[in-house]
């Protein structure tokens, strides 16, 4: 559990790293003050209209409404929020429109034991029937993931990451720890 650990805090620091240098590269070589603290990318586009694809997320409030709620349901101290994940069109003149590919979970439990794998295994199993029982018609783009973190506190914590497809096709009935192994990666 401690190199899971160490792993999943190493790839956070690297990637943390790598985003904070590009933004040292990409940064103009005098400072410029602006009344909205966002960083703004701005795309190469050509002037025939056509528009340039980026990555994107989109938080969707509406359904963070309704799964939060289902989630609390099942336990008072537990959250989630819903995202989206996909593609912003950028236009010559900066206005962009959002593509949605897929649609995200992030579900986060306070716990006491990061070894209870049997409890996290069961949780997983309780928020996944809540997850795949909203309607697709609710969902934009296709299944993502449900990303459950389990917090005993700030710097310890145990993070699974749960496709959605995959579940649907392999783990239906799974709880305990045979769901959890199902989905937990080790290096």
């Amino acid at each position: 559990m401690k190199h899971k650990r160490n792993w999943a805090i190493g790839i956070i620091l690297s990637a943390t790293a790598a985003f904070v240098a590009l933004q040292n590269v990409a940064a103009p070589a005098h400072k410029t003050e602006t009344p909205d603290p966002r960083i703004t990318i701005t795309a190469p586009v050509d002037t025939s209209g056509n528009c340039a694809y980026m990555w994107a997320y989109q938080d969707d409030p509406e359904l963070t409404v309704k799964v939060d709620e289902a989630i609390r349901q099942l336990d008072p101290t537990a959250s989630a929020s819903a995202q989206q994940f996909g593609e912003d069109c950028v236009y010559a003149d900066g206005h962009s429109t959002f593509g949605a590919m897929e649609t995200d979970f992030y579900v986060h439990l306070t716990i006491i034991d990061l070894a209870d794998n049997e409890l996290f295994g069961n949780w997983m199993a309780q928020v996944m029937t809540v997850i795949t029982q909203i309607p697709r018609g609710e969902l934009q783009g296709n299944y993502g993931f449900v990303e459950f973190w389990f917090n005993k506190s700030e710097t310890e914590h145990l993070v699974v990451r749960v496709p959605i497809q995959k579940y649907l096709n392999d783990a239906q009935g799974k709880t305990g720890v045979e769901l959890l192994q199902l989905f937990i990666e080790t290096p």
